[in-house]
């Protein structure tokens, strides 16, 4: 967007606070590719917000206060006019961007749910979701997936970020996905699930697991096999489908989805995380990133009965498969949620 281009080398100052509960800390902000990151004064990422999902806590008041959704879960205090004026312009860019109701095309629905009559009420549902699918941007299921983050990190706690735990987490990505995949990995500190895959690339990753595994290949397992899912099914399908069908007539037709109406799609993805992909689909993943199944699949079965097939078939049998994590960055993953 021209409006990012404009400010793409800008950098201030600010007050960051992750939680709530937490103290503020000094921060680095800057512009990144649709996301505003902050850093610590080593230079260090901390987090990244969507651009789209950014919202003025405290309008007409100051300093000003942001935030990457509107309860505030974390916010961020900046005093810098230069940066206050980008993030306003920006975000005033992005609204008028947003996709806006088209008669044409409410007509156009209106007019087949007529038509289909009392059939419509199998049919719509599975239409609608197909059309709203098809025209969702990178941008906003981005903005979807970090309201949907939101919304678990209520009921798991705020996710994890010891600093050199984070710097090994962006390792992690760039060895499991390449340097320039993009995404986010997140560890959040529950048992409740290994890995969850939301839509715009965010990978959630529970504390269990990266604590209680003497491998990274194990992590890195389970954050590729997770990413697998998008194979099978679009994860936006899943969500959409919980959320019912007047949040997806409002993506449709508007191009937003309701804060509210993810609520109920991120406690079911919690209670049920969706089952990883076949060996067929992973093995060849695997080997791609040279990383071995083996690992893996012993975590997810210790006897390796219902695993066989990943076991077997595992790439880096008999061969040295490239380093995935250093030991020093290996420890600071798994104390990413110590004090």
């Amino acid at each position: 967007m021209t409006a990012l281009t404009r400010y793409a080398r800008l950098e201030s100052t600010g007050l960051w606070r992750p939680d709530p509960e937490a103290q503020r800390r000094d921060v680095i902000v800057s512009f990144g590719d649709a996301t505003l990151v902050l850093s610590d004064v080593q230079g260090r990422p901390l987090t990244h917000w969507s651009l789209p999902a950014i919202e003025r806590l405290n309008p007409g008041e100051t300093p000003p206060l942001y935030g990457p959704d509107p309860d505030g879960l974390e916010s961020l205090e900046v005093e810098d006019s230069d940066m206050v004026q980008a993030l306003e312009t920006i975000r005033r860019t992005v609204a008028r961007a947003r996709p806006r109701p088209y008669r044409l095309r409410l007509l156009g629905v209106a007019a087949s749910v007529a038509l289909v009559g009392a059939l419509g009420v199998f049919w719509l549902p599975n239409a609608l979701i197909s059309q709203s699918l098809s025209a969702v941007p990178a941008v906003k299921r981005t903005e979807i997936g970090a309201k949907l983050l939101g919304h678990i990190q209520r009921l798991t706690g705020p996710s994890c970020r010891s600093p050199a735990g984070v710097e090994a987490l962006a390792k992690l990505g760039a060895r499991v996905f390449g340097p320039d995949a993009g995404g986010q990995i997140v560890v959040l500190p529950t048992q409740a699930f290994d890995a969850l895959y939301l839509p715009g690339g965010i990978i959630a990753v529970s504390r269990a697991l990266v604590e209680e595994h003497e491998d990274p290949a194990v992590v890195a397992g389970h954050v590729l096999a997770t990413a697998a899912q998008v194979q099978q099914r679009d994860p936006l399908e899943a969500v959409l489908r919980d959320a019912g069908l007047r949040a997806t007539f409002r993506l449709y037709t508007t191009g937003d989805v309701p804060t509210a109406a993810l609520v109920q799609p991120a406690e079911r993805l919690l209670a049920a995380p969706p089952p990883p992909p076949p060996a067929e689909v992973l093995v060849p993943l695997f080997a791609a990133a040279e990383i071995a199944t083996s690992p893996y699949a012993y975590a997810r079965d210790e006897t390796g009965e219902e695993t066989l097939e990943l076991i077997e078939a595992d790439p880096m049998a008999g061969r040295q498969p490239p380093l995935i994590l250093s030991d020093a960055d290996w420890i600071g993953l798994q104390g990413i949620c110590g004090p």
